[in-house]
């Protein structure tokens, strides 16, 4: 029987040309969801497109992000990205001054940072900050920091930076329990982790589909509980945001008029029907493999690649037997506040010897990020180890790390 992983591992061409461990940045495309990109293309070209039939692509797309997620499509919206997801969610809560949010900054992406930071400038709430501890946010910290007044508490699934896993289904209970929202950036995690909106307790889960989700930039969803979408007020509200079921471009009763059920209120215009269609296809694509296998998959390499790199002896970041370590490995010592850059000279050299060799992956504050997904095998991961390896062995006669720091140092001074 032929392994299901492996024959969808041949729809993706990019990893024929290099050893793509990159998806926490942005995941590779398939053939077809390059058919689907294509065909839709062809179609605006050649005959203008047919709205009705776009509208039933993202109708069919909503439907698929609902099973994938364990909700209902009403439960669905469509965004542009996370970003506009989180402020969505954001702003339409009523919020009293003197309310807080609940967040650790210091390990989360900024686009879960500033739409807090804007309401706090625009409506006087106040964000609570959670202090990291080894690159985790301790679970214990934020159900101290919660109070009378915490409307919302955030936090990433898997940070983008080290990459761990948070215990979102525990802090969801307490959350619920507490009558909190709890809000998840699901960017790095929807799409490689098996993912039940229902048993991790979240009110609003924010994704971007360029990601886990192997679809196109400009596309996003925001999972909105019913119980509380019926609560909340969307800042930003178009035709399609509005209950009624009459044609988009009809008004209807400017009088009488009432949101749309559930997350569809934060629908606004037209979609970007190209980045929807597409990620539909691949969303299918992964649904059809079943996400427990998913996971299994893409968190197995994770570990035998953490596992491989600790034994070349080089400094994996939580080391290799982090029991919340998801499908991201991230070697440093220290993290910073450095974006895309490091100050590690060891890194900066190793990270330049696996570019030269096809390897794909990026620097994270402060850290090299490696990041899998189900196109990724074993054969990924013995060629990086070996690599490391190598390299390891092409720096030691020469003074071992130390050596090879100096080296670097008067190259640059050079």
């Amino acid at each position: 029987m032929s392994d299901p992983i492996a024959a969808l591992r041949t729809e993706f061409p990019g990893t024929e040309e290099t050893i793509y461990l990159d998806v926490a940045a942005r995941g590779l495309i398939s053939r077809g969801v390059r058919g689907v990109i294509d065909e839709y293309l062809d179609h605006r070209m050649f005959e203008g497109g047919d709205k009705a039939q776009m509208f039933a692509g993202a109708e069919a797309a909503r439907d698929s992000l609902a099973g994938l997620i364990g909700a209902s499509p009403e439960e669905v919206a469509f965004t542009k990205n996370v970003s506009d997801g989180i402020n969505a969610f954001a702003h339409a809560i009523d919020w009293v001054e003197g309310d807080n949010v609940v967040i650790c900054e210091a390990l989360e992406h900024p686009a879960n940072i500033f739409p807090w930071r804007n309401l706090a400038r625009r409506r006087g709430i106040r964000v609570k900050q959670v202090h990291a501890h080894e690159g985790r946010v301790p679970l214990e910290r934020v159900i101290e920091a919660i109070d009378a007044r915490t409307r919302v508490v955030t936090v990433s699934s898997v940070s983008f930076s080290p990459g761990f896993r948070f215990p979102v289904a525990e802090l969801g209970a307490i959350c619920r329990e507490r009558g909190v929202l709890l809000l998840v950036d699901a960017a790095q995690s929807l799409g490689i982790l098996d993912t039940d909106v229902s048993k991790l307790h979240a009110d609003a889960v924010a994704v971007s589909t360029q990601k886990g989700l192997l679809g196109l930039y400009g596309a996003g969803f925001l999972y909105v509980r019913n119980e509380v979408a019926q609560t909340l007020q969307p800042l930003y509200l178009s035709r399609a945001g509005v209950g009624g079921g009459v044609h988009e471009a009809s008004s209807g009763d400017l009088d009488a008029f009432d949101f749309a059920d559930g997350a569809r209120r934060f629908d606004v215009g037209n979609h970007n029907f190209c980045a929807v269609l597409a990620v539909g296809r691949s969303i299918e694509d992964l649904r059809a493999l079943g996400m427990p296998r998913v996971e299994a998959h893409a968190c197995g390499l994770a570990r035998r690649l953490a596992e491989g790199l600790e034994e070349v002896g080089l400094p994996v970041f939580g080391g290799a037997a982090a029991d919340d370590r998801a499908h991201i490995v991230s070697m440093g010592r220290k993290l910073s506040d450095e974006h895309d850059r490091t100050e590690d000279s060891e890194l900066v050299a190793l990270h330049d010897f696996l570019t030269r060799n096809r390897v794909r992956l990026t620097i994270r504050r402060g850290m090299m990020r490696f990041s899998l997904h189900v196109y990724n095998n074993d054969d990924d991961v013995d060629e990086v180890i070996s690599l490391a390896r190598a390299w390891r062995s092409e720096t030691a006669p020469r003074g071992g790390t130390r050596g090879l720091r100096h080296e670097i140092q008067q190259r640059e001074a050079g």
